[in-house]
């Protein structure tokens, strides 16, 4: 939405978009001048039951899914529901609207424990998320988002191009919740040395937000119907590693403690491969892990939108 306001300001686009929210009023508060802004129109619904909008539209951006940690563990039913029955809400209201593209915003989370003996992973890998465990219920309702995506573009003539995200750093990422990166720089503002629970060798990476903007809007206008593209950074960190970064750019005499001796199994790791959307797309990482950390930190400071 900030990337669609900005190039509607500067570039003179000539276009609308109509955002679905559970509640208009807490977006405005949160972001009023995305609220106000003529060419963006805010829409209240729930994704699984919403209303649909009478006027035709020429794409659909999909992206609602819960991401919290304690609703996984605690209502893994509710990620369910949101995620595949919103999925196929969405898609009906695609085909009614006479949408021509349709964009999936899935994850990573689709394959599953990473490999240890894979430093990367590809969109050709087929492993999964354990069915068996409750657990693995984001990652599994995400797999069967796809494949309902899949079908609708085979019997609607829909193209349904996939964007699996990893991980991301950039405005608006809370700094006082499961993200790591976002806890790691709360605590860089607040002066708080930073605590590392566990060994310190879970293995992620971080594709800045403005990045992953233009990745989602080429994948969306570009993206082949029914292929997936992984989206995020191929430079894999450690999180004592991470944290060791960020302290440097945001507060070099911040201690960094890990609370466990380095266990004796293999690291985990959640960094993809991106030759997908590079070769196929011309996409790459415009700004750098150290350049997106500051731009973050400015942000949450108030000294950008």
């Amino acid at each position: 939405m900030e990337s669609f306001a900005w190039a509607c300001d500067r570039l003179v686009v000539d276009a609308s978009m109509t955002v679905l929210t559970r509640s208009p009023e807490i977006f405005r508060r949160k972001a009023p001048h995305l609220a106000e802004h003529p060419a963006i129109r805010l829409i209240e619904g729930d994704i699984c039951s919403f209303g649909f909008p009478r006027e035709r539209f020429t794409h659909v951006i999909h992206g609602a899914a819960h991401a919290s940690a304690n609703l996984n563990r605690e209502e893994p039913l509710a990620i369910m529901d949101t995620i595949v029955d919103g999925t196929r809400r969405a898609l009906d209201f695609a085909v009614e609207a006479q949408a021509g593209r349709f964009l999936m915003i899935s994850s990573g989370a689709v394959y599953g424990s990473q490999p240890p003996e894979m430093t990367h992973v590809a969109e050709s890998y087929n492993g999964g998320p354990e069915v068996t465990d409750p657990r693995s219920v984001y990652g599994e309702a995400k797999r069967l988002a796809e494949q309902t995506c899949a079908v609708y573009a085979d019997t609607h003539r829909l193209t349904c191009p996939i964007a699996r995200g990893f991980g991301f750093v950039g405005p608006h990422l809370p700094l006082d919740t499961q993200f790591t990166i976002g806890k790691i720089i709360g605590d860089c503002l607040a002066g708080r040395d930073i605590e590392i629970r566990g060994d310190g060798r879970v293995y992620r990476s971080y594709l800045y937000a403005a990045d992953l903007a233009i990745w989602l809007w080429t994948i969306l206008a570009r993206g082949q119907s029914r292929r997936a593209y992984n989206m995020g950074s191929e430079r894999g960190l450690s999180t004592t590693e991470l944290a060791e970064v960020v302290a440097r750019e945001l507060a070099p005499e911040t201690a960094v403690r890990v609370t466990e001796q380095e266990s004796r199994g293999a690291p985990e790791r959640f960094v993809p491969e991106t030759s997908r959307a590079r070769k196929e797309l011309g996409l790459c990482e415009w700004v750098t892990l150290e350049e997106g950390i500051r731009r973050t930190a400015m942000w949450a400071r108030g000294g950008a939108k």
